[in-house]
């Protein structure tokens, strides 16, 4: 089956047809690294990491960039506010990204370029747009883009271009324009502000410049995924179209996609509205990072989310429910034939997995299909019909599953030595009748977050996931 994106901008469901067969070029708006990315933010990194690890487990090469920005107007006055310099907030704010998204297991980009490694690009494209009357100059030194030059302006976000723009960075009196509708590209300098002397006068870039330039830098004037939240499709992603096709004479991006809101007591997550919650400040209250992770992606990328602790307990549930079953299929022992039936099994699960992904990244889909095989599995354990080669069999399609949600543990993960010899001196303990040597052994585990089971196969073991909020 072939992949099938809903594209923002034609708003129709489209096959995947990379420019380059084989090879899927990705960009993705990344952070404004002038504070800590909140979950919702996340969110929207997340499902293009769904997207990114989808087409790599279909067979298929990808190339992800994901930007820094580290120079606009929020930086400026944030660094401001805390009496730094904006080199020293940038760096900050993007190392705790990093550690946030490791501990969500985010798959690195391939490429995050920082817009301030790139301004020779960045004042090229402006040059080039000043050539071909779509930019002009003001009198403090800044350049706008003539949004009058550009006809098809407004198709993405569905807007009559003859509407005032709105939910600018800046704000729209703040610099002299011909338009009120035209948006900067490059800020004359002022004082305390970064300026950099470049061929097109002294200043500083854009904020939707900057990424138009980075993409296409590092993946060309075309490209096949655009991906960001839904609140940038304008002005920032309509910006970017204009800009960069007024300056390359081509298509800009074949598939736009839009991530949903994350919502938090029925209300978008936001700064702006302190309801925000950091991946830092509930993995310290006791929540699980995979089980964060499982609750930012388990529904469907262009669907509203709400966030709360029922989610969370949720995530937490069904991710239990996953690591019984892998504990389960790790201990299985059973001396008889392979069940005739299983090898069918796993090939359909795996088919409709893939089927329910590339229709549009389908995530809710998907993993129904993972918990019917999770009972099905169950249900051949409890008439013990697999053979220990099956349970192998099993386990290797379930942790397959998870190269794409990234959810499960390594079967040891994390397990410090001490715990290790705990475990093992139970099963010694066990296998001496020893209960209550058993018993108290089980005990201390627990209160070290194992939960140890007793089965037919042996002792199996499975970490217990905290959700408190604290």
């Amino acid at each position: 089956m072939t992949t099938r994106l809903h594209d923002t901008l034609s708003g129709e469901d489209r096959p995947l047809d990379p420019l380059e067969p084989g090879h899927v070029r990705i960009y993705s708006c990344g952070p404004t690294v002038y504070g800590p990315a909140h979950i919702g933010n996340f969110r929207s990194f997340l499902f293009a990491d769904i997207l990114v690890r989808h087409l790599r487990r279909s067979g298929l090469r990808v190339t992800w960039v994901m930007n820094i920005t580290d120079i606009d107007d929020k930086i400026i006055k944030g660094a401001r506010s805390a009496g730094t310099t904006i080199a020293e907030l940038a760096e900050r704010w993007l190392a705790a990204f990093r550690v946030d998204s490791d501990r969500l297991r985010m798959t690195s980009p391939d490429i995050q370029p920082r817009a301030t490694d790139h301004i020779p690009e960045i004042v090229g494209l402006i040059e080039t747009l000043l050539e071909g009357g779509h930019a002009y100059r003001t009198d403090d030194g800044s350049i706008f883009f003539r949004i009058a030059s550009w006809p098809a302006y407004g198709q993405l976000a569905r807007l009559d271009p003859e509407e005032m723009r709105v939910g600018e960075r800046v704000e729209s009196d703040e610099y002299a324009k011909d338009d009120v509708r035209d948006f900067a590209l490059w800020k004359g300098p002022k004082e305390n502000e970064p300026s950099w002397d470049t061929a097109i006068g002294p200043g500083r870039p854009g904020w939707h410049i900057e990424c138009s330039a980075m993409s296409m830098k590092h993946l060309g004037p075309s490209f096949d995924i655009h991906t960001g939240g839904i609140d940038l499709i304008f002005p920032h992603h309509e910006d970017e179209i204009a800009q960069s096709e007024a300056a390359s004479g081509k298509p800009f991006v074949r598939t736009w996609l839009h991530c949903a809101h994350l919502q938090s007591s029925g209300s978008k997550m936001a700064k702006s509205l302190g309801n925000i919650a950091r991946v830092g400040d509930l993995l310290e209250a006791g929540v699980s990072a995979r089980a964060l992770r499982y609750a930012l992606i388990a529904v469907h990328y262009r669907a509203p989310l709400n966030y709360s602790d029922e989610s969370l307990t949720a995530a937490a549930a069904a991710l239990e429910r996953l690591e019984a079953a892998l504990g389960a299929l790790a201990a299985y022992r059973e001396d008889r034939p392979d069940d005739a039936e299983l090898a069918g099994v796993l090939d359909m699960a795996d088919a409709a997995y893939r089927g329910a992904l590339d229709d549009d990244l389908n995530v809710s889909a998907a993993l129904a299909v993972v918990f019917d095989l999770v009972r099905d599995l169950n249900r051949r354990i409890d008439a013990r019909s697999l053979s220990t080669a099956d349970a192998g069999r099993a386990l290797d399609a379930i942790r397959s599953f998870d190269e794409v949600l990234g959810v499960l543990p390594a079967f040891d993960e994390d397990l410090d030595e001490e715990s290790r010899r705990m475990l093992h001196d139970r099963e010694t303990a066990r296998t001496n009748r020893d209960w209550a040597a058993s018993d108290r052994l089980r005990d201390e585990l627990a209160e070290r977050g194992i939960a140890v089971e007793d089965t037919r196969d042996g002792q199996r073991w499975r970490r217990q996931l905290e959700t408190a909020r604290g």
